[in-house]
């Protein structure tokens, strides 16, 4: 209709507009005669303007509101689209791309030097890395016997969340299987070849094993559920007896070759523990006798050992987060915080990750000797400061009696002190010691009898529930806690795990090691707690990644919520250094491998076991092998050939290659001894230590 009244418009109008006569101007009666089509022409156009109307309001659309939930569901596909093509890239692209050298596998190159099998081998994992099945469940996990919950695809996160954070929980007063739940560990190689798919865990180690000669009759994986303690371990799964009967039959069926262990992360302190327990006499050990080390193993070598200890383990329990959970927390608060759709995802990881004893395991040990007090820590001159120079320039100065020159000409900046791992505000970290306030353990006590005043929340998805803020924000008023005091913290935000989990492990430095009661199990994997085996053939490799920067420890906050199923304590990603680049978004950092600082990673290898100690009687030789981490030149590399990081360590060439090099017999010196790039034993000679 609209395009007919604008053909009769152009048809009647133009001829009238277009026409080359020329008028003279009109008189009165003759007005009325020109002034006619005007009119028509504004009826046409009022005709078109009703019709048309209704169509522009068509096409004019109120714009929809963006929610918060729209941007996650983009950033939720944005992820998974990269992932994928990055899966893509590592894994279908063919590996002779113009431009990209692939280096030759270092078990092909240690193959054709003549390289062969030759000691048997078995691979410890470390927490998270292995996978676990179902075998029993509640109604909810139908379909799901003997399928991976954890490791592989994931899948049953998005199939039924709760379900699966239920049967990954343990028993909150023994620590072991609820009732009516059966998760046990994935046995062998395929228990943490992968951890998902395309990333990888053990896969590059035991392909290059298997290039020289290694199978399933010479090398095994002593899979185990990390979530337990480790003596359960063995009360539930009878885990250390199958590792003992294993290597005792591979030691006999190998020509009595005796067997190179390699454990990562806690897997490290999970076979220390086996040390003394497999010697130890029945019921509580395994009843090998004094000699069983010494004849049945080779070398240790543990790759990103956690010795002493980490401080993320700290962060996960008062909050459930680390350095990146912290950024998402800031950028998105209500992504994994309550507040704004109900998720509860961080209240949902602490109820679960406080019912494993293994993460206590983790926190530091050795106390004010190892990880420093208020006033010091070992790490004194990390790389990241670049004010040291300053500071002893200007201490040079001043000892030539050029005092107030030296005030003027440089300004003297005190140095990160790493003692303090939990400090609440960033202020803290510049006070002196004499201003800050301290709680000991016995008002720690006395705030715990009126912790318990919370009654109002319902249901309890952590022990913050059955706090009152009240008694949070007292002790959040401690302004900062040590390795010492950290553990009165612990006690009191997690009492029920602290209670549980410290019957099997201990985190101090033993007075006397021949005192009966460090015969207990609890003290096992603690190496300052504990003496190495007799067994001075043995040799003991601590292989680790330098040159990432390391969670060494944390400015906390209290939560601006005070909502009930909220967590009250909070990373403050708000508070950054000033100029030495240490302190970023709440953390301070120092080298490591980007879990473990190297203090906890080296010192053992580097002073606590090197000669004869009293921790290590017998004079094993130990060797600290460092891997300076190189980054990826591009995404075609994957996760890099010469990375430090802790889990992208499992595919270094240099470490693989020492791996199979010391499997076919060689020994630490010829690998050529130790391999330093840090300052590990600057660090290790601040530790004042009694040997």
């Amino acid at each position: 209709m609209a395009s007919i009244l604008r053909f009769r418009k152009l048809c009647f109008l133009e001829p009238v507009k277009c026409s080359t006569v020329s008028f003279e101007k009109p008189k009165n009666d003759e007005k009325q005669s020109f002034e006619q089509p005007p009119k028509q022409e504004s009826l046409v156009s009022a005709i078109e303007r009703v019709i048309e109307k209704p169509k522009s309001k068509k096409i004019k659309k109120q714009p929809k509101e963006w929610r918060c939930v729209d941007s996650c569901c983009w950033l939720i596909g944005y992820l998974c689209t990269t992932w994928w093509l990055l899966l893509f890239l590592c894994n279908f692209l063919p590996a002779n791309l113009p431009g990209l050298k692939v280096p030759e596998a270092p078990g092909v190159r240690l193959k054709r030097d003549g390289l062969t099998a030759l000691h048997p081998v078995v691979l410890v994992p470390g927490i998270v890395t292995g996978g676990l099945e179902l075998w029993e469940g509640r109604p909810c996990s139908e379909g799901l016997f003997r399928k991976r919950l954890w490791g592989g695809s994931f899948t049953e996160i998005f199939k039924r969340p709760l379900c699966w954070l239920e049967h990954l929980s343990l028993d909150n007063e023994t620590g072991l299987d609820p009732p009516g739940i059966r998760v046990r560990a994935v046995p062998g190689l395929v228990a943490a070849d992968y951890f998902a798919p395309g990333y990888f865990v053990w896969a590059v180690l035991i392909e290059n094993l298997a290039k020289i000669g290694y199978e399933q009759k010479n090398m095994y994986m002593a899979a185990y559920d990390w979530r337990l303690s480790f003596q359960n371990t063995e009360i539930r799964d009878q885990a250390l007896s199958r590792l003992k009967s294993k290597i005792e039959l591979m030691y006999v069926t190998n020509g009595y070759k005796k067997v190179v262990v390699v454990p990562h992360s806690m897997g490290v302190i999970y076979f220390l523990h086996f040390l003394k327990w497999v010697e130890a006499p029945p019921p509580v050990g395994g009843g090998g006798g004094p000699g069983w080390c010494a004849k049945h193993i080779k070398a240790i070598m543990n790759i990103g050992p956690a010795f002493l200890g980490v401080p993320k383990a700290v962060a996960n329990i008062l909050s459930a987060e680390g350095k990146d959970v912290a950024f998402i927390r800031a950028m998105a608060p209500g992504l994994l915080d309550s507040e704004t759709f109900g998720f509860q995802t961080l209240q949902h990881v602490m109820r679960v990750s406080r019912t494993w004893d293994s993460v206590v395991s983790l926190v530091p040990r050795g106390g004010e000797t190892i990880w420093g007090d208020l006033n010091r820590s070992p790490e004194v001159e990390n790389i990241c400061c670049t004010s040291k120079a300053r500071y002893l320039q200007s201490s040079s100065k001043e000892s030539n009696g050029n005092d107030t020159d030296a005030r003027r000409s440089f300004h003297v900046k005190e140095l990160p002190k790493y003692g303090r791992i939990v400090s609440f505000g960033k202020e803290t970290l510049e006070l002196p010691s004499s201003h800050l306030s301290i709680i000991d353990s016995k008002e720690f006590v006395r705030k715990s009898a009126f912790r318990n005043s919370n009654t109002s929340c319902g249901e309890i998805l952590s022990e913050y529930d059955e706090m009152s803020r009240k008694s949070i924000k007292k002790v959040a008023e401690n302004d900062a806690y040590t390795a010492k005091t950290l553990l009165d913290l612990l006690r009191f935000v997690a009492p029920k795990m602290m209670k549980r989990a410290e019957a099997h492990f201990s985190h101090g430095i033993a007075e006397d090691l021949d005192d009966p009661k460090y015969s207990h199990y609890k003290y096992w994997s603690n190496p300052l707690e504990t003496k190495l085996p007799d067994a001075p053939d043995i040799e003991i490799y601590c292989s680790y990644g330098v040159g990432i920067p390391t969670e060494r420890s944390y400015v906390y906050k209290l939560s601006s919520s005070n909502r009930c199923k909220s967590i009250p304590l909070q990373i403050d990603s708000s508070a950054y250094g000033s100029d030495n680049g240490c302190l970023k978004g709440g953390v301070h950092f120092v080298d490591g491998d980007e879990s473990v600082p190297v203090v906890s990673a080296g010192f053992m290898c580097a002073k606590g076991w090197r000669g004869k100690t009293r921790f290590n009687p017998s004079g094993i030789s130990t060797y600290v092998r460092e891997y300076q981490h190189k980054a990826p030149a591009s995404l075609l590399e994957g996760r890099g050939t010469e990375s430090g990081a802790h889990v992208d360590i499992m595919g270094n060439i240099a470490l693989i290659e020492d791996v199979l090099r010391v499997a076919a017999g060689a020994t630490g010196a010829e690998l050529g001894g130790d391999r330093i790039y840090s300052d590990i034993m600057k660090m290790s000679e601040r530790i004042n230590i009694r040997l």
